[in-house]
């Protein structure tokens, strides 16, 4: 069944190579990306007892199947290009209409 894959990036100043990289690898693999930049969205999270709050932008990818290894390693390449210890990854079943 098709999937809708979703990553959260962090919005980082300076970064705008690593996202170009994203952009261009992922349509280029996947024939398509969708990438909600002009407007980021706001994530709050608790660390402890404070909490963080951040600006994301939503990168989408729709995929036939699921390469789970794929995704784990291209996660991981994700965080040491965003400097992150953590990047959101998540998928969504869809039916395409």
């Amino acid at each position: 069944m098709a999937a809708l894959v979703e990553i959260l990036l962090p919005v980082i100043p300076g970064k705008e190579t690593a996202y170009r990289d994203v952009r261009i690898q992922l349509s280029e693999k996947f024939g398509g990306v969708t990438l909600h930049a002009n407007a980021p969205a706001e994530g709050l999270w608790k660390n402890g007892v404070v909490t963080e709050k951040d600006q994301i932008i939503i990168v989408e990818v729709m995929v036939d199947e699921i390469d789970r290894v794929w995704w784990r390693h291209y996660r991981k390449d994700l965080e040491v290009a965003f400097q992150q210890e953590a990047i959101v990854i998540r998928t969504t079943s869809i039916e395409r209409l």
